[in-house]
């Protein structure tokens, strides 16, 4: 295409020229048509938030770009959370950071754009794609900028990805740039003036903000419970944030450039998260997430080649384009020794999983008990578990593991409690040192899946390497041996 070639994001992802295979993960060896580009430009006093679509813009070579992205005017912010704000982690540190213009898409990209561009013009439909990994999106903005005829971002060596700062093509937005976008002007726990319903994004509506301590006083919620659609629904089906942005809360989870680790708590101007790391960052939450996991300050991390089936991923790309290259080694585990099965069971759904994989492989489970067990009354162990949550207890362990270092794997079963792991799953995490093993979580759950129990088991063994989870409904069944051995062999 010439420098006067006028695209839409439509257009050009409906095309179907490119197949998944031939551009997945490339980037580095592709000379742009437009190089030499400095500033991709368009009216800020129009556009900057209120919602509108910036319109064409104009990068280097005179390529006109319509793809129907806002202009997000910069601007400094605070980022993080309040220390006093309901459900909070330790890692939402407030700091100052502020951030340079920004393209970013509306909505987040759907199937139907992804499953066109990547698959060979296989398609798909109007809502956002999800089950990919970390590097599939990379894979697509570096696809989506060679149809554009723009510079790809990102350069692809192995697991190890550099993002180009001067490049003007498509890319993942920061986690700042993100959590700005979101909050739009707002400080508070949503971009709303108030917690946000089942009406206005899908998540587990059944668990607004603030109800898992008040399963039995539910007139103080600032919301009620209401409907839990179960599922990934059309994109923009509810109302945007005040710059224009859909589904920033619920939805899909949405994957973002950065590695997982603490802020710098220094004033930034555009940070970029570490250079190294193991887990790459998702914002926003999912369908299947309770209401404390869509906070604008709420920060999940996976590992960068995981997928779930409530992430997917938002474009950007940069109005403002810098020197330099950021990005690093993926600090991966590497796993050797014998394989160890050990769970946590109130029920006993996840004590009939943990033993048929334990049997798939060959060797006993070890079941995690409780200096004081909770009750077996389900009422009373709901307050129990509830209170330890809610205080984020590390309740004393009788079972002891002894001689870690000689297991490799490391099989984690529980059952989903409040969407994250019961505290005495915890415990049992900040007991022992997971340097070079990898653990792989399952757990019996009443819908939520894994909600976001890999998240948080992520960032207690953040020197291991966390691999892809499984999820079964309460105790599986029939189905639940052969679900057990689908998810061994991957």
């Amino acid at each position: 295409m010439d420098g006067s070639s006028n695209i839409t994001r439509r257009l050009f992802t409906q095309a179907g020229i490119i197949a998944g295979g031939a551009l997945a993960l490339s980037g580095c060896a592709w000379t742009p048509r437009n190089a030499g580009s400095q500033q991709a430009t368009g009216s800020s006093q129009d556009n900057a938030h209120t919602g509108s679509s910036s319109g064409a813009s104009v990068v280097g070579g005179g390529a006109t770009i319509d793809d129907g992205f806002v202009l997000v005017q910069g601007g400094t912010f605070t980022m993080g959370s309040p220390a006093d704000e309901p459900w909070r982690s330790d890692d939402e540190v407030q700091h100052e950071v502020t951030v340079s213009d920004f393209y970013l898409s509306p909505t987040e990209v759907s199937q139907l754009e992804y499953g066109t561009l990547m698959s060979a013009g296989s398609g798909g439909e109007d809502v956002p794609v999800a089950d990919v990994s970390w590097y599939d999106a990379i894979a697509y903005c570096n696809a989506l900028s060679v149809e554009a005829g723009l510079e790809p971002a990102y350069t692809v060596d192995g697991e190890d990805v550099t993002w180009n700062l001067a490049a003007d093509g498509y890319r993942l937005p920061t986690e700042a740039e993100w959590e700005y976008a979101c909050r739009a002007g707002t400080t508070g726990p949503f971009n709303l003036d108030h917690s946000i319903s089942a009406e206005e994004a899908n998540y587990y509506g059944h668990y607004p903000y603030e109800i898992e301590g008040n399963y039995f006083d539910q007139d103080v919620l600032d919301v009620k419970p209401g409907v839990y659609r179960g599922e990934c629904i059309a994109s923009a089906s509810f109302a945007p944030n005040a710059w224009g942005f859909y589904d920033m809360h619920g939805n899909v989870a949405e994957w973002v450039w950065d590695y997982y680790g603490a802020y710098d708590e220094s004033g930034l101007q555009d940070p970029t998260g570490p250079n190294t790391g193991s887990l790459r960052v998702n914002r926003g939450g999912g369908w299947n997430d309770f209401a404390k996991n869509l906070r604008s300050g709420y920060r999940a991390s996976l590992t960068p080649t995981s997928s779930s089936p409530s992430v997917g991923f938002r474009i950007a790309r940069s109005a403002v384009l810098r020197e330099g290259v950021v990005g690093g080694k993926t600090t991966n585990a590497a796993t050797s020794g014998e394989p160890l099965v050990v769970f946590f069971s109130w029920s006993g759904n996840t004590r009939l999983i943990a033993r048929e994989v334990a049997s798939q492989l060959g060797v006993e489970a070890v079941e995690l008990v409780c200096e004081q067990p909770y009750s077996t009354d389900y009422n009373t162990c709901l307050d129990e578990a509830q209170r330890d949550q809610n205080q984020q207890a590390r309740p004393a362990l009788v079972t002891q593991i002894e001689n870690m270092s000689r297991y490799g794997t490391v099989y984690l079963g529980y059952p989903n409690w409040w969407a994250s792991i019961p505290m005495p799953v915890a415990t049992f995490l900040e007991s022992y040192d997971f340097s070079g093993k990898e653990i792989k979580p399952f757990c019996s759950n009443g819908g939520g899946g894994l909600g976001q129990s890999v998240t948080a088991i992520s960032k207690l063994a953040p020197t291991a390497h966390v691999g892809q989870g499984l999820s079964i409904y309460y105790s599986g069944g029939s189905d639940m041996p052969q679900q057990v051995a689908d998810w061994l062999e991957k």
